[in-house]
């Protein structure tokens, strides 16, 4: 009997590096942009562009120029509701072609929060220096116990955050340069049900539980320029690195208790890859690129636009090594993701010298494709409606406020591994509510 069969294919720690806070759930992928209430308000449209919001000391370092010429503190907060119902269409059933039992796993999401801060200041004339903490993947799934697609997957908990320092340079009143080098922190946790009856005669009557958590630290940096063709025009171009992560974790196996010694025999006795046992991997988060702009009619409009290139080709295939098996690629799971591109536009409209108000529109391409689509991911194409709004109640202080709504549409999977087939589909909804606070020292 071939050994591995039986192993979780969801037991790489790798996925873990996968999928900070806050669900995939929100960008392509697993990769989160809830950096900033004002650019959620617009879609994403001009985070790298726009004035006034300091969440440009991440999201382009060059354009810290744009914040003013005094130190400014920024922090926000993002609620993300996600909604993830799995529906069977038939056909599920295990690796023997035995019909899966279970339910749907009922809601799959989760009400999660995602943090970040910035500060900026000027150094002399020209140069400003920056600090920021935010979360740029993260994932968060949780299914039933006894749902049908317990051997693929039960909880995913991917927690990405970064922190890092920017510095930029004007070389005049229109050109600056920026770049930034920051920590990258992961912490991860998986898990899915194993089918220990089938070593014990009983067939998904005596499920036990797979679980990995792993961690990783390194570091990256991203590069920005910003073009400021006249006062009321600005375009932002910035490169984020991948990060290469070496993750070293454990994998902890709970078999159910036996009943005679004849079933603790067989549960002493199984494989090593069904034996707890530490364990690494490596996955790199992705490059990404973005092209942003921002533009002022007059004293009431501006309009933005934002256009970012992912480079999920760098996010192929996951290998877990456990060191019950040294040398040996233990798990491989395929992923296959594509590289993608998301673009939003979004127009602002100042109401009065305190309030502004802003929306967008935007569009969201999935790396995943339905060949690799599984029950940890179930991403598809998302379409964005944005809202907000800004309020100055002072000349030092300044609140912004943001509602995004994803439509997800029904992204269907056909999930084929070692321990079956899911075929089914999964009603999503996602709504994201942000606030942040601004003060001018």
């Amino acid at each position: 009997m071939n050994r591995k069969l039986f192993v979780p294919s969801v037991l790489t720690v790798a996925v873990v590096a996968s999928f900070v806070i806050a669900p995939d759930a929100i960008a392509g992928g697993f990769q989160i942009r809830e950096n900033s209430a004002a650019a959620l308000g617009r879609a994403f449209a001009g985070r790298a562009s726009a004035p006034g919001d300091a969440a440009i000391v991440s999201n382009n370092p060059a354009g810290m120029r744009l914040l003013g010429e005094r130190p400014i503190f920024q922090a926000d907060a993002t609620l993300i509701n996600l909604s993830a119902e799995y529906d069977s269409n038939g056909g599920t059933h295990n690796f023997t072609r035995q019909p899966l039992t279970g339910g749907d796993g009922g809601d799959a999401g989760d009400l999660l929060p995602v943090a970040s801060a910035f500060f900026a200041t000027p150094i002399g004339e020209k140069a400003h220096l920056g600090f920021f903490i935010d979360a740029p993947f993260g994932l968060k799934t949780e299914y039933d116990n006894g749902w049908v697609g317990r051997y693929s997957a039960l909880k995913s908990d991917l927690r990405v955050i970064d922190l890092g320092a920017s510095f930029s340079y004007d070389v005049n009143p229109y050109v600056s340069f920026g770049v930034s080098v920051y920590g990258q922190r992961l912490d991860a946790e998986l898990s899915q049900a194993v089918d220990y009856g089938l070593f014990l005669g009983q067939s998904q009557q005596r499920d036990g539980k797979a679980t990995i958590e792993g961690d990783a630290t390194d570091w990256g940096f991203k590069l920005g320029v910003l073009l400021s063709v006249t006062e009321n025009t600005h375009i932002g171009l910035s490169y984020q690195s991948k990060v290469k992560q070496d993750i070293d974790g454990k994998g902890t196996f709970r078999p159910p208790q036996a009943r005679n010694a004849t079933e603790q025999a067989i549960l002493d006795n199984l494989p090593p890859l069904l034996k707890s046992s530490k364990g690494s991997t490596r996955l790199d988060t992705p490059a990404v690129a973005i092209l942003s702009v921002f533009h002022k009619f007059n004293d009431r409009w501006a309009v933005t636009g934002d256009i970012s290139r992912t480079a999920w080709t760098s996010f192929q295939e996951l290998v877990l090594d456990f060191d019950t098996t040294p040398g040996e690629r233990n798990v491989v799971e395929t992923y296959g993701f594509r590289d993608t591109t998301a673009v939003s536009i979004g127009v602002e409209y100042q109401l009065n010298e305190r309030w502004l108000l802003r929306g967008g529109i935007g569009y969201d391409q999935t790396p995943t494709s339905l060949e690799h689509r599984n029950a940890r991911l179930p991403d598809a194409d998302r379409r964005l409606l944005g809202l907000g709004f800004e309020w100055k109640p002072s000349d030092r202080t300044v609140v912004d406020v943001g509602y995004l709504h994803l439509f997800n549409g029904e992204p269907e999977i056909t999930t084929t591994s070692n321990f079956g087939r899911i075929n089914g589909s999964y009603s999503a909804n996602i709504d994201l509510l942000s606030a942040s606070f601004g003060y001018v020292f």
